[in-house]
């Protein structure tokens, strides 16, 4: 299981601001269990976002591109209605919303830890759980996960044609994905921003009381 906990309203409200209209999707499994993302909290941040909220959906598991097609799709019109969505789930359950509806998505949690899954098949690396999610800047795409290197300011020079050089060029380059996407969204203007060091005692290992 993944472990997460609610963002502060202050820095959730700061995230937001630019955007008018959210849709917010709630996450059926983890963060119902941590009582994070559950029915109860997105009917409560509905609640506190009021008006700005053009509607919401929860999703048994965010993080299943199969399952956000089926339950998101009663909600299209709202969510091509909005200007972003609100989602509370793990890291990638944020980015696989991005990459269903081609939205910008905003990560109302960090992700701390993540819990073992013994077997289900093949899995994609998605979400280190930094403790420090900055998807909002980066298109919905993670640069520590995606990028073999964990940069966050860009790609390195050993892109070749989009193509990470770990590897041997058989992976796309994360950052050559972040620009892509953040060109289709018109804000490119973040590509260019500068990303501080990352803060590693926020990763330092501690209990985390999330409920």
């Amino acid at each position: 299981m993944i472990i997460t906990e609610q963002k502060s309203m202050e820095e959730i409200q700061e995230m937001f601001a630019p955007y008018e209209k959210l849709f917010i999707v709630g996450c059926g499994t983890c963060s119902t269990s941590c009582k994070t993302g559950g029915e109860d909290e997105v009917k409560e941040m509905v609640e506190k976002l009021g008006d700005r909220v053009a509607g919401w959906a929860m999703v048994e598991d965010p993080c299943d591109l199969r399952l956000d097609r089926r339950d998101l799709k009663e909600h299209k019109a709202q969510i091509a209605d909005s200007d972003a969505i609100l989602v509370m789930a793990c890291g990638a359950g944020v980015q696989t919303v991005g990459t269903y509806s081609k939205k910008i998505v905003l990560p109302a949690l960090n992700t701390l830890f993540i819990g073992e899954t013994e077997r289900l098949g093949k899995f994609h690396d998605m979400c280190k759980a930094c403790g420090d999610c900055i998807l909002d800047e980066t298109g919905g795409i993670c640069p520590l996960t995606r990028c073999a290197k964990g940069l966050l300011n860009g790609p390195c020079g050993g892109q070749v044609k989009g193509n990470c050089e770990v590897g041997d060029y058989e992976n796309e380059c994360a950052w050559v994905q972040i620009y892509d996407r953040l060109k289709e969204q018109d804000r490119l203007d973040l590509f260019t921003a500068f990303r501080p060091p990352r803060d590693y005692s926020k990763k330092t290992l501690k209990t985390h009381h999330v409920f």
